[in-house]
């Protein structure tokens, strides 16, 4: 079920995720009121994977036997005196046993994201207290899954189910997003079985929502519900682009503002979990903040996208690497830092001893440091 975060900001919740084509995707095919579908340059242009302009169905039957259905049993934690768990305590007062907390069943959404060795990714909140995990893949198969490990941090969960005939979704490249781009979620929106819904990427980098601790979502108007949790957001090339996790509502129900943690996240996350069952991430031991537009000024930097390092700690790696507070991170790996959330996710994200190649700004000239990450 949907969880409301940070006043709005929902969980799609242990339930499920969707799609559908929208009206955005009739505008992008020319569609004008008063009648009649006129071909414009948007259709010509629509990505590899669509064969026509009146259908993505091709694109899906791809796609969809790669996403599936988690059911999840589990036991709600019951809140409780410390003194009641002592035997002592409870002989010397008279107090009867506590009956079990009953078990719960709840579902969500999961992507295969490699076949060979059944790995499956899901949300965390999906999955946390879980007891059972079975998997129901499209063509009604039930497995039993195992739980690899899972990631509170950026809410992502790594399953394993054992099968043959698995499909798994391609991985896309969520770092070449950009705002407008077609997007189509699938998942088990309400537990009414597998459910496609399409809209565009509303927005990049949402981050300050205070659903995770790494946040840097993609948003989307393509209609995310309870359920779709851990389902696949896909371009129309039939990659995989990012996780449904959550969405904004007052009611726990669709307003078109969903938000799914973007694969470049998702693929570091589980590439740890497969190999360590947990995200050892790294650090360099600074304090950062954001660059306003004042800061720039008073730096005489051009724009005001970048991280602003504050402070360094002696002896950190930071320090070792030749960081100096003052300097503006404006790239990590070579990939433009938009903010100081941008550059803690790059960090954060990064296996412990991973040297990390960081741009920065010192006194108007731009200055290339190598830094390696410590625990």
């Amino acid at each position: 079920m949907a969880r409301l975060t940070a006043g709005l900001a929902a969980r799609t919740g242990k339930a499920a995720m969707a799609a559908a084509v929208g009206a955005a995707a009739l505008l992008a095919l020319g569609m004008v009121a008063g009648g009649g579908l006129t071909v414009n340059p948007a259709a010509a242009a629509l990505p590899a994977g669509v064969t026509g302009v009146h259908t993505i169905a091709p694109m899906l039957e791809q796609v969809t036997p790669a996403v599936v259905n988690i059911s999840v049993l589990s036991r709600a934690p019951q809140a409780e005196n410390p003194l009641l768990r002592d035997p002592l305590f409870r002989r010397f007062f008279n107090i009867p046993d506590q009956p079990q907390a009953r078990p719960q069943m709840s579902a969500g959404s999961g992507v295969i994201v490699d076949a060979a060795r059944g790995l499956v990714v899901t949300n965390n909140h999906v999955v946390e207290n879980a007891q059972e995990i079975a998997v129901t893949l499209k063509d009604r198969r039930r497995l039993r899954a195992k739980l690899i490990g899972r990631d509170a941090a950026t809410d992502i969960a790594l399953l394993k189910i054992e099968a043959k005939g698995l499909t798994a979704l391609p991985i896309g490249d969520s770092d070449k997003l950009k705002v407008g781009d077609f997007a189509v979620a699938i998942g088990n929106p309400f537990g009414l079985g597998q459910t496609v819904t399409s809209g565009i990427v509303s927005a990049l980098g949402r981050s300050g929502l205070k659903i995770e601790g790494y946040e840097d979502f993609i948003q989307t108007d393509a209609s995310i519900n309870p359920g779709n949790s851990g389902g696949a957001l896909v371009n129309f090339s039939g990659e995989l682009i990012g996780i449904n996790t959550a969405i904004i509502g007052p009611a726990g129900g669709s307003v078109g503002i969903g938000f799914a943690v973007p694969v470049s996240i998702v693929r570091s996350v589980i590439d740890q979990l497969s190999e360590y069952g947990e995200v050892r991430r790294g650090r360099l031991g600074v304090a950062i903040q954001d660059l306003t537009p004042d800061l720039a000024e008073s730096l005489n930097l051009v724009g005001d996208e970048g991280a602003l390092i504050a402070k360094i700690e002696p002896g950190s790696p930071a320090d070792s690497g030749g960081m100096r507070s003052g300097d503006v991170v404006i790239a990590v790996d070579g990939r433009p830092v938009r903010s100081a959330t941008d550059f803690r996710n790059r960090i954060g994200l990064l296996r412990v001893g991973t040297p990390v190649q960081v741009t920065v700004v010192r006194n108007g000239a731009q200055k290339s440091l190598t830094v390696r990450t410590a625990k």
